[in-house]
């Protein structure tokens, strides 16, 4: 029995090593992917900052890795947690989006910070959490800029 648990133990640190050479694509376009949904949405220097610092690593084309995403298997569980994160909110293809789309991805941010669903508790568990004053910023933020993909909506629902 224990020569079987040392043979898996050596197995186990040989796999871990060769994993180490396979690495997963990274998420680096520059800060500039972001400067749309910037320039649409208005975010003030604090809500840019908040944004910044809690939602573009995993909802952007840019992403600040930490210095554990060089460590497999932490780099696939984040390359896939980036993934995800991107298939449900990108603010990087802001631009591709209807007006539609954009109120609907607006009133998604607001309905999840204020449900404490976002930021997720594996990345604030690292990161941190939102204070209570960035949480109304946000939402106080992402209603504000609902408003004219709203009046967009009306418009051309009027036609």
């Amino acid at each position: 029995m224990k020569k079987a648990i040392k043979i898996f133990l050596v197995l186990a640190l040989i796999a871990l090593v060769i994993i180490q050479f396979i690495r997963p694509e990274k998420n680096q376009a520059g800060y500039e992917s972001v400067m749309t949904f910037e320039r649409e949405t208005k975010p003030s220097a604090q809500v840019a900052s908040i944004l910044k610092e809690n939602c573009y690593d995993c909802h952007s084309d840019h992403t600040q890795y930490p210095w554990y995403a060089e460590i497999a298997p932490f780099s696939f569980w984040l390359a896939e947690h980036i993934e995800h994160g991107q298939g449900h909110f990108n603010v990087s293809q802001w631009e591709s989006y209807s007006a539609k789309k954009k109120d609907h991805k607006l009133e998604e941010v607001i309905e999840m910070v204020k449900e404490g669903e976002m930021p997720l508790d594996s990345y604030t568990w690292i990161h941190g959490d939102l204070s209570e004053e960035d949480t109304v910023l946000l939402l106080q933020w992402a209603t504000v800029a609902r408003l004219q993909y709203k009046a967009q909506l009306e418009i051309s629902s009027n036609k």
